[in-house]
């Protein structure tokens, strides 16, 4: 499968999709033991990586995440800038911004494949204009 057409099932895809499908979305698209390396921590496995995506989208009512550019692909790695705009539910750790308020960002993906799955995943979102926007004043030590 070509890499770009298989970034575009991950986003908008898996992003866009109702959370109790995202797993299985996942499970699809990433090897059982992919890596994901975000900025902050390592997460092992599609399990896990499924984990992480669900509890980020379940913080949002209407999630909508869009391709701004890209996806481009060069051998085994695919990379694309994106853009994610949702509603806050509330329940951030140190969040104050109300329940309602509109959230808007830029990141970017990179992912390697091998053969037609991914096997490393490695996201980079605007934090600072996320955090900004929850209201969150202190960061953690975590």
């Amino acid at each position: 499968m070509d890499l770009r057409e298989l970034y575009r099932q991950w986003l908008p895809g898996a992003w866009n999709a109702d959370p109790v499908q995202i797993p299985d979305l996942i499970a699809e698209l990433f090897a059982p033991d992919a890596l994901g390396h975000w900025p902050s921590r390592e997460i092992n496995g599609a399990d896990g990586i499924a984990e992480a995506v669900v509890q980020a989208v379940t913080m949002f009512d209407d999630v909508h995440v869009e391709l701004v550019m890209g996806p481009i692909a060069d051998g085994d790695l695919v990379a694309a800038q994106w853009y994610f705009n949702a509603t806050y539910r509330g329940d951030f750790p140190g969040a104050t911004a109300a329940a309602g308020t509109r959230i808007s960002y830029r990141g970017a993906d990179i992912l390697r494949a091998e053969g037609d799955r991914f096997v490393e995943y490695w996201p980079h979102g605007d934090d600072l204009s996320f955090m900004k926007q929850l209201g969150v004043t202190e960061l953690g030590t975590s």
